[in-house]
Parts: structure tokens; sequence; C-alpha cells
């Protein structure tokens, strides 16, 4: 039990974070900047595969998809980004309103009185960026279905090679990764601020993913309690699974199984829950989302421009496309869009990510049940488009 713990990425960093925090007004400054010296370190390796990897990772989804049904691979894509678009205005508008009930936060500017012992020199080119790795891959993807064996070798291997770097390397490396900016915000008194700050943030991000949950399931059974409940509890065995063991891909088998059950055509759970848990994590959505408004708020001290909202939002949703649906794996991807976007500092990135690992159950838990209950209504949406149910036969299942 305790070795399983011992694993657990969630648990190592609260344990690395208290073994600090319980040795830190004993330190020594050097040592403090030593550990943000090598957070920035893995930070900016990371800014350099970031652009491959978010390409990669786009162009096997789509090539993945080859020339099967291609009306219900366009109608499921078209599926996959309204509801991860809808889920990122919900909790835009669930952070005004946690906004206006939580306590006042002072603004806290950036800090320069603490910084690293060295860096490496910025030679990143205006050009190698997150999005550009987005587009790059969608062009890829769709040049990958015209049978090129070549090219799709090129994509499957480039795509195994950057999710081995980011889930067995960079996600190991988390902790020390999270360290060096607590160490930071340690200094500069930032960590104090957000325990004080935050402290009923919890409360309202279960409360604010529940709901949306609830209005999933209600939209999928048509507000039939007894079928609405009978669904639940279809996914419970899924919701267990995912929020033990953080990973949305090893809890796939319980997650078609349960998304079977509450479909009319079951076959249909086999073709949709393999080709959408990279993709459709409605929790990381809203969670993360929630917590950048918020982080945005505390910082700067007033809500983002819609503009801004909006330019964020639709390089936020077409990432979640790029997103590796494993513990450690997406976090990374999405960093250079914070910074980019919503112009978030060291400070500001430390908290997302320590919030990220401590509420990874949750959040993988609530994106397997929605990805369960949003499969619901897309069945609805498919049936309802050709105006009859027919048989789903798009190949094997991922297990």
């Amino acid at each position: 039990m305790i070795q399983t713990l011992l694993k657990n990425r969630s648990v190592q960093v609260l344990l690395t974070v208290a073994l600090y925090l319980s040795m830190a007004p004993f330190l020594p400054m050097i040592v403090h900047q030593g550990l943000y010296t090598i957070s920035l370190f893995i930070k900016d390796l990371l800014i350099w595969i970031l652009p491959l990897s978010v390409g990669f990772f786009i162009a096997h989804a789509i090539s993945s998809f080859e020339r099967r049904a291609p009306l219900f691979i366009l109608v499921l894509f078209l599926f996959e980004a309204l509801s991860n678009t809808a889920s990122v205005w919900y909790a835009y508008g669930c952070g005004q309103i946690a906004a206006a009930h939580m306590p006042s936060i002072e603004p806290h500017p950036f800090s320069n009185a603490f910084d690293s012992l060295w860096r490496l020199p910025n030679l990143l080119p205006a050009w190698w960026s997150a999005d550009k790795g987005t587009f790059a891959g969608i062009a890829f993807g769709l040049l990958a279905t015209l049978k090129l064996p070549s090219v799709r070798n090129a994509i499957a291997q480039g795509k195994e090679t950057a999710q081995w770097i980011l889930t067995r390397v960079f996600s190991r490396l988390i902790p020390l990764f999270v360290l060096g900016f607590i160490a930071r915000m340690y200094k500069t008194q930032i960590l104090s601020r957000m325990m004080a700050d935050y402290s009923d943030l919890l409360g309202w991000l279960v409360m604010i993913i529940t709901v949306y949950i609830a209005l999933l399931f209600l939209l999928g059974t048509i507000g039939s309690p007894q079928t609405f409940f009978n669904s639940v509890k279809n996914l419970l065995p899924a919701a267990g699974v995912s929020l033990s063991s953080s990973c949305s891909l090893s809890t796939m088998p319980w997650t078609i199984e349960g998304t079977a059950k509450n479909l009319q055509n079951p076959d249909l759970a086999k073709a949709i829950i393999p080709a959408t848990t990279n993709i459709q994590q409605i929790g990381d959505c809203i969670a993360n989302t929630f917590l950048c408004f918020l982080i945005y708020r505390h910082f700067y001290g007033h809500s983002p421009d819609l503009s801004i909202w909006v330019a964020f939002s639709l390089v936020f949703v077409l990432a979640r496309f790029a997103t590796a649906a494993v513990i450690g794996g997406a976090i990374f991807i999405m960093l250079p869009i914070y910074e980019s976007y919503l112009g978030f500092n060291a400070e500001m990135i430390a908290m997302i990510l320590a919030f990220n690992v401590i509420l990874d159950p949750l959040i993988t838990c609530s994106n397997v049940v929605t990805n369960g209950a949003l499969c619901r209504i897309f069945e609805r949406a498919w049936f309802f488009i050709l105006r009859r149910p027919i048989a789903v036969n798009l190949g094997k299942p991922q297990t």
C-alpha cells in the first residue's frame, strides 16, 4: 500500500514540497536559487521540444482516422471541438461568479528580487511555437491520409518518441520541476499568499465540475430520472479506477464497458472512446481554464479582456487535440499557451503546475465520466444526422 502511494506523482510532489518547506528556513539562499535554476533548465528544454511534440500528436490523431467513415470522423471532430469550447467558456463564466464571491485579492506584481544562478541562452526563433506545431501537425496528418507509408511511419515513430519523452522523462521530473518554482514562491512570499487566498478554491472547482457533469447526463438522457441514475451508475467503476490511477488510458476498458451500457448501439462506444480519450478532456478544460482565470485575476487585479480570452480559448481548444491523456503529459503542452496568451510569469506557472498535480485524480476522473456522458450525446446527434441507427465498424478498440 505504501509502495503504491509513493509511486503516485501527486504524493511524490506533496512529500517533496513538505520536506522542502520544513527545511526552507535553514537553507542558504544559493540552495533556493539552485532549485529554481534546475526548474528553469527543465522548462527551457520543454519549450524546445514542445512544438515537435504537439505536431506529432496532432498528426498521429488525424492520420489514424484514415478514410474510414469520413462523415463520422468529421462529425466527431467538430463535436469534440464544440464540447471542449463549451467547457472553456463555462469555466470562464464560473470564474466570473467565483471571483465575485471569493474574498478580494490584491494583485501581486512580478518581482525580480529572486533570480536563478544561470539560464540557457534564448535562441528560440519566433516561429518555433506550440501553435505553429499544431498547424504543422494538421497539415502532415492530412497528408498521411493519402496512404503514404513513409509519412505515416515517420508520424508514428515521432509520436511514440515524443510521448516517451514527456511521460517517461519529464513527467518523472515533475516533483523537481515544481520544487524550484515553489522555492521562488517561498522566498518572494507568494506561497503564503497562495495558501491564504485559494483555500476555498477546491470547493468551487468540485461544485462547478459536478454541475457540468450532471447537465451532460441530463442532456443525454433527456431528463429521465431513472435513465439518469442508471447512466451515472454504469460509469462509477470507470470513475473509481481513474480516481486511483490518474490515467485515462489505463481506465479505457472500464470506460468503454460502462459507456456501452448507456448507448442504443453499444458498439459505438468502441469507436468513440478510444478516439476521444486523448482529445476530449472536459474536466481538464474546466479545471485549467477556471484556475487560469482566477490566477490571472490574482496577479493582475482584473479579469482577462474578452479579446484575450477569445484568442486564448481558440488556441487552447486546438491544443487539446495534441495532449496525451496520461499523467504529466498535457500540462507541459499547455504551458507556452498560458505564457503567450495570458502573460503567465514564473510564479503563475508554478501555481498552475502545483494545482494540476494536486488535483490530477479529480481532473482525470471528471475527464473519464464526462467522456462517457458525451458519448451518449454524440450518439443522439449522430443518429439525428443519419435519421437511423447504423452499425459501426471502425476497427478494433484500443484496450
